[in-house]
């Protein structure tokens, strides 16, 4: 691994770099954009992260895909496929590699599988400080424990992701009740 998993503490700065990417992808895209999301813990006000910018762009129809994959090739960005997960494409902004990536893309065809999950779980931790103080110091952990390997490091976050998306989807279903 050329770069090493560093946690740092919350910066500002995040939302408008998220802001810039997210008016170049919006201008590349144009009327294929259903929704352009920041996610990620970059996306929570004061919680330590990876300083790497996520961004989730929804599309307006599955029917576009090809179409942006095309619109985010003539702006940089080389397409990677769903690298595992159905639904989500990746796509990664050409670079010579030096550099450690500030951001990543991915673009979805459907609203209801990861894009709401990540949504939801952003929007969690946006909600509850006690669970977001938890995500920190589990990624803060994991970042020591796990520097140079990222696949232990993001399998290490899993299972704290899915118990809180299980918990929110639980107390979503009482609140209906």
């Amino acid at each position: 691994m050329a770069h090493p998993i560093v946690i740092v503490d919350y910066d500002p700065a995040w939302s408008g770099q998220f802001e810039v990417l997210r008016r170049r992808i919006a201008k590349a895209l144009g009327n294929l954009v259903a929704r352009i999301e920041h996610v990620g813990s970059t996306a929570v006000p004061g919680l330590a992260a990876k300083p790497i910018i996520d961004l989730d762009v929804l599309l307006a129809s599955p029917d576009d895909m090809s179409e942006a994959v095309d619109r985010l090739a003539s702006i940089g960005y080389v397409h990677q496929g769903d690298l595992g997960v159905p639904g989500r494409e990746a796509f990664k902004e050409q670079s010579g590699g030096a550099q450690p990536r500030s951001h990543h893309l991915y673009v979805f065809t459907d609203s209801s599988g990861e894009f709401s999950r990540h949504l939801a779980f952003r929007d969690c931790l946006r909600a509850n400080p006690q669970c977001a103080q938890a995500y920190e110091e589990l990624k803060r952990a994991l970042a020591l424990r796990f520097t140079e390997d990222r696949v232990a490091y993001n399998e290490g976050k899993t299972r704290f992701v899915c118990e809180v998306l299980q918990q929110e989807f639980s107390k979503s279903i009482d609140e209906k009740r």
